[in-house]
């Protein structure tokens, strides 16, 4: 159950840039996001950003709703920073407070040039034998899961294969084209970038775990709309397989 909602926290894109110093004035860009199990509400996300002229930073809440909180309650906050250079983002720091009940768990990666040079989990998680470790290689040349998902305006958003690391799992996400579509929500109309998105885990799982297998095996979809006022694109709408059904994600409101 963490590692699914986790994962869905991931592909939802946080969308948003907290205040951070920058040399001119900064823009603001906020975005909220339902999350459902078929017709039934399972979760919110919520994002507010600001782009500086070279800096950013990226703030956002997630929280169960609706059957999920009958079972348990999760939440999360989670923030990174970093700087923008040629068509990408690039974290200098990541951070993620995951709570499942009365579980709390905390995740503080640092980057350096694209390359993780620290990463701290507390509490410190014991591993299963079948862990499958991550190494100093996986660690070379990724993207955190929040800016991983925004593109600057003339940047190539599919095909891609974007290679994400979250302080515990490193997964390539595969994008590849399948046109365009429109989509409408609070403060957006027009069309959106559709990306068919395949999950490839390559290390920091439970080897032989039903859902990563169910996960890597099943094509999953994602979209993306031009956020006008910070000129990047960013995650509108995604559909996730899972063994329960198919979850949506989708922005109820996209900028100011």
């Amino acid at each position: 159950m963490v590692l699914r909602a986790r994962s869905v926290l991931a592909l939802v894109v946080a969308v948003a840039l907290a205040p951070v110093s920058a040399g001119t004035a900064e823009i603001r860009h906020v975005s909220e996001y339902d999350i459902s199990l078929g017709v039934l509400p399972i979760a919110k996300a919520s994002f507010a950003s600001e782009f500086g002229s070279s800096d950013y930073k990226i703030s956002g809440t997630f929280r169960s709703s609706g059957l999920v909180d009958i079972i348990t309650r999760i939440s999360a906050q989670t923030t990174v920073s970093g700087r923008k250079r040629g068509d990408r983002l690039e974290a200098q720091r990541y951070n993620l407070v995951y709570r499942n009940g009365k579980r709390t768990r905390i995740y503080d990666v640092t980057y350096r040039n694209g390359n993780v040079t620290e990463t701290t989990v507390k509490p410190e998680p014991r591993r299963p034998e079948n862990w499958v470790p991550v190494t100093e290689k996986d660690l070379q040349a990724v993207l955190d899961p929040l800016s991983g998902l925004v593109f600057p305006a003339d940047a190539k958003v599919c095909p891609n294969r974007l290679p994400i690391y979250d302080g515990e799992s490193r997964m390539d996400l595969v994008l590849t084209p399948k046109g365009t579509r429109q989509f409408s929500t609070k403060g957006f109309k027009g069309e959106a970038i559709v990306c068919d998105i395949r999950y490839v885990p390559k290390s920091g799982y439970r080897q032989g775990r039903s859902d990563i297998e169910f996960l890597r095996k099943t094509s999953m979809e994602i979209w993306f709309a031009k956020a006008q006022s910070v000129n990047v694109y960013a995650p509108v709408y995604a559909r996730i397989p899972t063994r329960m059904g198919q979850v949506y994600v989708t922005a109820v409101k996209y900028g100011d």
